[in-house]
């Protein structure tokens, strides 16, 4: 009796099956980074409602407002043609995404403080949503490709979000004086900006994004960098 054996795979075959699983792979990531964004925003709209209940302030209704935002666009967002799968990429975008969690309402609160605190969120807020909306569903959490935006903020500087970031919390850090605040502050924004670095490196590769950044000639701060 003759035993027939199942004809080995091609290299084809095998770079077919290689593609489906990295390309499963990349799916589940993408999948599990949407989820993780989306509940770290969801722990963030339900502080800015507590804040909201004990204080009925302006900026807590604001942010509150702006988080739920945040929830449903990681839900909904464009997939990206490209992520960075850099492991040090990632480390920047959960510091700099998750880090104001350590912040906290302590310290100092001179008025002159907590009034110019409070102006310098809402020039942040205001900065913040009209990047979202420029935005859309290219909304993204690490390095990625998601296509070019040059509208709104984006005409001005090439990260306004980032730079929206560094008002707000500035503006924290006025309100609630202490060194604790502020070194919280400096990580959150060093790992912004390490996520700015990031971010450049990878659309880099893109020659619309260089054309752009010809134009746009600023990252964050007109005149600074």
């Amino acid at each position: 009796m003759s035993i027939t054996h199942p004809p080995a795979p091609t290299s084809s075959t095998a770079a077919s099956s290689e593609h489906v699983t990295s390309h499963r792979t990349m799916r589940l990531t993408s999948v599990a980074a949407n989820l993780v964004g989306a509940g770290g925003a969801a722990l963030f709209a339900w502080a800015g409602l507590r804040h909201y209940q004990s204080t009925h302030s302006l900026i807590g209704a604001a942010f509150f407002a702006e988080q739920l935002w945040i929830v449903a666009a990681y839900l909904v967002r464009r997939r990206a043609r490209v992520v960075s799968t850099r492991t040090g990429d990632w480390l920047l975008a959960f510091g700099g995404t998750f880090g104001g969690v350590l912040y906290r309402p302590t310290g100092a609160h001179p008025h002159w403080g907590v009034v110019a605190g409070l102006d310098v969120q809402l020039v942040g807020l205001a900065i913040c949503v009209a990047s979202f909306v420029a935005l859309g569903r290219s909304f993204g959490f690490a390095a990625a490709d998601r296509g070019l935006k040059r509208r709104g903020p984006y005409a001005l500087v090439r990260h306004p979000i980032y730079a929206s970031y560094f008002l707000l919390q500035g503006g924290y850090v006025l309100q609630s004086l202490s060194w604790r605040n502020a070194l919280v502050m400096v990580f959150v924004c060093s790992c912004n900006v390490g996520r700015v670095v990031a971010e450049e490196r990878l659309l880099m590769m893109s020659g619309p994004y260089s054309r752009y950044r010809e134009s746009v000639r600023w990252r964050m701060l007109p005149g600074v960098w």
